[in-house]
């Protein structure tokens, strides 16, 4: 049961077509593009890049993931980010600020070993625009700043339920200034949320 992918002559599997149907039932904006292989475990062979999300949300710049993890993204934003901003802002969210989704590297100290992002299957989140012109840096906020503090924080612990790592600052200084997302495939399902 293969689709079959006309632009590049590619055959697509049954559960990345799958995929596809699930972004375009969501609302996600998105673009089929040529398989990437920058050799070792640097590649995505069905990857998609995605400029909208659920509820016209912007993705700025468009990222660049495997189908998997934009779908998790793109749930997220819609169960979980969206429905946070109004409860606390009275707004919803315009822009997301992605400041790295597929990327050729390894976990930085890690002595080698290659990051979700070199897969596809992971994005850090820079900054969130809301429909209403307030700007929220991930960075940690204010001391006088709650309901910012508390929408990370939902943030946070809303993201634990889509993706099996969730890094924030507060983690480490290489996660200082976004939070990264990735759906890593662990084993016994371990979650990473800090």
């Amino acid at each position: 049961l293969s689709q079959p992918f006309a632009e590049q002559g590619v055959t697509m599997p049954a559960e990345e077509a799958e995929c596809r149907r699930q972004l375009r039932r969501l609302g996600v904006t998105f673009s089929d593009l040529a398989p990437i292989n920058q050799g070792g475990a640097c590649g995505i062979d069905h990857p998609v890049q995605v400029t909208g999300l659920p509820g016209n949300v912007e993705m700025r710049p468009a990222a660049t993931l495997s189908c998997p993890m934009a779908l998790a993204f793109a749930s997220w934003t819609r169960n979980e980010l969206n429905p946070a901003a109004r409860w606390r802002y009275l707004s919803g969210v315009r822009t997301i600020h992605q400041g790295s989704s597929y990327s050729c590297r390894n976990i930085a100290g890690s002595g080698g070993v290659a990051s979700e992002h070199s897969k596809g299957n992971a994005l850090d989140v820079m900054r969130i625009e809301l429909r209403n012109g307030k700007d929220i840096d991930v960075r940690k906020p204010g001391w006088f700043s709650f309901r910012q503090r508390s929408l990370l924080n939902n943030v946070r612990a809303g993201g634990c339920e889509y993706f099996s790592t969730v890094l924030g600052p507060g983690y480490n200084a290489a996660h200082a200034d976004h939070f990264h997302f990735d759906i890593k495939n662990r084993r016994n399902g371990y979650v990473a949320c800090r």
